[in-house]
């Protein structure tokens, strides 16, 4: 479809410069880009619905106006415009606001068609603000379109059907008859008309799965394309009659292992002792103790008189593992350096001498690590912490550093089976699904802004007593308000109401200098901030136990497995930890979402639940592990497409590969999607 990439969307009938610009802010810049700008929802015309049955769910019913309407003026000139009305079985009412000219076309004994959400005031049930439907605009599925101002959902239908129907020839199907065949999939012709415009629900899951299929076969195959390891190429073979030294390390520890780390320690020796070596992902929830997991790595590495490297993604979390890392390793004879990007060059280069010589036995550091002048004497493991964070090209570069060494990569990001399955399908999978012992739960509250005064007074109490606490604010983009500003609520922790009180507060976010966060974490840390406004900067890794109370405004902005992660920067010392959500999104899906953070400190469960929670179609933000959004693949729905995609996958790629035509047209979809893989997250 390169010639549909390629046309410009203003050859469109009605698309003229001003419809083109407004259509560029939906990315939509090509008859292609139009084609695939795929509906984000349906308005179902096609079955009515009952009242009672749809209590906050949106329907289409058919109703009888039972008494006159009722305009009723309110405050300052606002009116409101009600009607009675019936099912047949349920009585109801509709709510107009500010419409009083709608009072015309509600007369008693009249039988209406509207679509609209039903909630519920007291015992009474109630559409607000529903859309009125003419007959022959019912029976159908009506797409719903993301839209922009000045763009509505009926012009963009428009342009979509001009576009199929002068461009519906040039659509090239990159899957041969063959394939289609035998896994039941429709013509992609058939679907982009369908998926715009479906007849039927039958007809619009026909299309998902064709999408899914594509959706899972591009992505397999960018993950292909980006896997840098050669699995036919042996690892240094390490030998495993270290016992000795591991146990003494293990019991020498202050705290005793945990099953799942004692059996995933055994997975990680047994995979280094392998000549194939070692492609692990070790996933672990927050504070279940990967760290000292990875630290046995290395220790089997040096024991083998090999050299290592950690690295982070940044600055702050590569500080902690050196010193976390250090602190385990005290009182051994084993060199751990630090390498960032903050370091002098004169230090600098005194490191990277040492680690050339090999006496440098553990390097833990950032993207420096992967700098050209950096090189190793016989690097054999690499471990990337938080590996979503880090573009493809930049764990590749760090492999490199070695003959294929071992790879073990870690995430305190719980991730659902089937997306790891998705993902990581090709890496050996360890768990740590069990807490230590005196893991504290975290206390979870859900207030809106009424609550602030409580709030503060509850923040100075903690205070007083000793503690810290972290502040987080979303990050605000162009339109959005109504939320609070990081400058705008560390004015409110910096005002004379706590600095009175010799409280000190100060602000951290991503924009700022390595050095200039490293100097405020140093100061929190110390307790010298008492108050830390952040952005999500301190989402991973950062652990100050005298830390006891988490203040994240605006949860609603956040996926529930990024609260979980921040939630986890408290409760890592012996005190009561709390963590306070501030939302004032009344929405039921936001009240469900937030019940599950306030139930659960279980970053598996919360990961499944949040999977639950999203419709098809609004899959959690894959982004975060490092790969595009998924826009037809239901992780719940689709694990059989899934598994069937990794096994047939290589006898799919063959025949599409014998056809130049659809072998060009699946790779230029594959590197798009590549891109994705080979950015690193901001």
């Amino acid at each position: 479809m390169n010639n549909l990439r390629n046309t410009k969307v203003s050859v469109l009938k009605g698309v003229g410069p001003k419809k083109e610009q407004l259509l560029n802010k939906l990315n939509i810049y090509s008859v292609f880009d139009l084609l695939t700008y795929y509906p984000k929802n349906y308005e179902d015309m096609s079955r009515i619905s009952k009242l009672k049955n749809s209590l906050d769910e949106k329907g289409l019913f058919h109703l009888e106006i039972i008494s006159p309407p009722n305009v009723r003026q309110a405050r300052r000139g606002f009116n409101i415009l009600t009607v009675n009305v019936t099912d047949g079985i349920t009585t109801g009412e509709l709510v107009f606001f500010n419409q009083p000219f709608m009072e015309k076309y509600f007369k008693k004994g009249y039988k209406i068609f509207i679509y609209g959400s039903v909630k519920k005031n007291g015992f009474t049930y109630q559409i607000p603000s529903g859309k009125l439907m003419r007959k022959n605009e019912i029976g159908f599925l009506n797409p719903v379109y993301g839209l922009t101002s000045g763009l509505s959902n009926n012009e963009i239908s428009k342009f979509v059907s001009i576009a199929i129907e002068d461009y519906k020839n040039e659509i090239v199907d990159m899957l041969p008859v063959e394939i289609k065949n035998k896994y039941e999939l429709l013509d992609l012709d058939i679907v982009i008309e369908k998926i715009h415009f479906p007849n039927s629900t039958e007809m619009l899951t026909k299309c998902r799965n064709r999408l899914a299929f594509d959706e899972l076969l591009i992505l397999q195959s960018a993950i292909e394309n980006n896997n840098f390891r050669d699995k036919l190429s042996f690892s240094p073979k390490m030998k495993n009659n270290f016992e000795d030294e591991i146990s003494a390390f293990i019991n020498n520890l202050s705290f005793e292992l945990t099953g799942a780390q004692n059996k995933v320690v055994d997975e990680i020796i047994k995979d280094m002792s392998s000549p194939m070596g070692m492609d692990r992902l070790l996933q672990g929830d927050v504070g279940s103790g990967k760290t000292v997991v990875a630290s046995i790595a290395l220790l089997f590495s040096k024991l083998n008189g090999y050299q290592s490297a950690l690295m982070a993604p940044t600055e702050i979390l590569a500080r902690q593992h050196y010193y976390s890392i250090n602190s385990l390793f005290k009182d051994m004879n084993i060199n751990v350096e630090l390498l960032t990007g903050d370091i002098k060059p004169k230090e600098k280069e005194i490191i990277v001498n040492k680690l050339y010589n090999g006496e440098i036995d553990i390097i833990i550091g950032t993207h420096a690590l992967i700098q050209e002048n950096v090189k190793f004497n016989n690097l054999a493991l690499t471990i990337i912490d938080e590996q979503h964070r880090f573009g493809v090209n930049q764990r590749k570069d760090l492999y490199l550093k070695g003959k294929h060494p071992h790879n073990l990569v870690m995430t305190a990001t719980p991730i659902p089976r089937t997306l790891a399955l998705v993902i990581y399908g090709d890496m050996e999978l360890s768990i740590i699904d069990e807490l230590p012992p005196g893991r504290k739960h975290i206390d979870t509250f859900v207030v809106d802004y009424s609550y602030m005064e409580r709030l503060d007074k509850f923040i100075i109490e903690q205070i007083k007593d000793g503690r810290q606490v972290f502040v987080v604010c979303p990050l605000i983009e162009e339109g959005d308000m109504p939320l609070k500003s990081l400058d705008e609520v560390y004015k409110h922790y910096s005002s004379d109401k706590f600095s009175k009180l010799d409280i000190k507060s100060h602000f951290l976010h991503g924009k700022m200098k390595n050095e200039e966060k490293n100097s405020v974490m140093e100061k929190f840390l110390q307790n010298e901030i008492q108050i830390l406004v952040s952005t999500t900067v301190i989402e991973v890794g950062i652990d100050v136990p005298n830390a006891s109370l988490m203040v994240i405004y605006d949860a609603d902005r956040f996926g529930l497995s990024q609260l979980h992660q921040l939630r986890g920067r408290v409760g890592r010392g012996s005190n009561k930890a709390y963590c306070v959500l501030i939302n004032n999104n009344k929405s039921e899906q936001s009240y469900r979402r937030m019940k599950v953070m306030q139930q659960s400190n279980d970053g598996f469960y919360i990961a499944e639940t949040d999977l639950e929670l999203r419709g098809q179609g609004e899959l959690m933000g894959t982004r975060q592990h490092g790969v595009p959004d998924l826009k037809f693949i239901n992780l719940k729905l689709d694990f059989k497409l899934i598994e069937l995609i990794k096994r047939d996958y290589k006898e799919i790629i063959n025949i599409i590969d014998n056809n130049p035509v659809l072998s060009k047209e699946l790779y230029k979809y594959v590197e798009e999607v590549s891109k994705t893989f080979n950015s690193e997250e901001n």
